[in-house]
C-alpha cells in the first residue's frame, strides 16, 4: 500500500490495496457500523406528536461505551439541561452521518472487487475516489482513529511506549493498525489538497 495519489488529469483519487489491507478495512469499518448501531440511540416513545413527526427523538444522555463518547462528546460540559437538549436533536443524525461514511467505504471497496470472503492470497484492490467520496472515506478514517485510540488508551507523547511493546503483544499489533489508518488518513489529505 502507497497510500493515496491524485490523477492529474482526471482529478480522481486513487489506492490500490492488497487484499488483506482492503479486508481489514471493511472489517474496521463493520465493526464501527455495528458499534454505532448496537447502543441505544433513540428513547422508546416520543412524547409530543410534532416531535415524533418531526423525529427529534435522540437520546438526552451520553452514551455508556468509551467510544460512542469519545465519538459523540457532550456539547456543553457544563449545563446538563442543554446538553441534553443538544444530544436528542443532533446524535441520531450523527450516528447515521458516521454509519454512512463507514458503510460507503465498504461498498467502494466491494465494488473495488473485494469479495465477500477474501479467500485468495496476491488479490490488489484498486479504489478510485472523486472528491465528495474521497471527504467520506477521510471522516470514516478519523472515526476509525478515534475509536482505535479508545480503545488503545493511546494518549498524546505515549509513543515510546508503544515502541517497547513486543511485536507479539496484540497491543501492538492493535496499534500498528492505528498508525497505519492514520498512515491513509494523512495520504488521503494530502491527494485532497493537491
Amino acid at each position: 500500500m502507497s497510500g493515496f495519489t491524485r490523477h492529474r488529469r482526471s482529478r480522481l483519487i486513487f489506492a490500490t490495496f492488497a487484499g488483506f489491507e482492503a479486508e481489514l478495512l471493511r472489517s474496521l469499518a463493520s465493526q464501527l457500523i455495528e458499534l454505532l448501531r448496537n447502543e441505544r440511540a433513540a428513547p422508546a416513545e416520543a412524547v409530543d406528536p410534532l416531535e415524533a413527526m418531526l423525529d427529534f427523538s435522540g437520546p438526552t444522555s451520553a452514551p455508556e461505551d468509551p467510544v460512542l463518547q469519545r465519538l459523540f462528546p457532550t456539547a456543553y460540559p457544563d449545563d446538563e439541561e442543554a446538553a441534553a437538549e443538544f444530544r436528542r436533536f443532533t446524535e441520531g443524525s450523527l450516528r447515521d452521518g458516521k454509519a454512512a461514511a463507514a458503510g460507503a467505504v465498504i461498498d467502494a471497496l466491494e465494488s473495488a472487487g473485494l469479495p465477500p470472503q477474501l479467500d485468495q492470497e496476491g488479490l490488489v484492490v484498486d479504489v478510485e475516489l472523486d472528491e465528495a467520496a474521497a471527504e467520506t472515506w477521510l471522516r470514516c478514517f478519523t472515526d476509525l482513529r478515534l475509536a482505535l485510540a479508545t480503545r488503545l488508551g493511546v494518549e498524546e507523547g505515549d509513543e515510546a511506549y508503544w515502541a517497547t511493546l513486543a511485536d507479539e503483544d496484540p497491543r501492538a499489533r492493535a496499534h500498528d493498525i492505528y498508525e497505519w489508518v492514520g498512515y491513509l488518513q494523512e495520504t488521503l489529505v494530502s491527494a485532497l489538497t493537491r
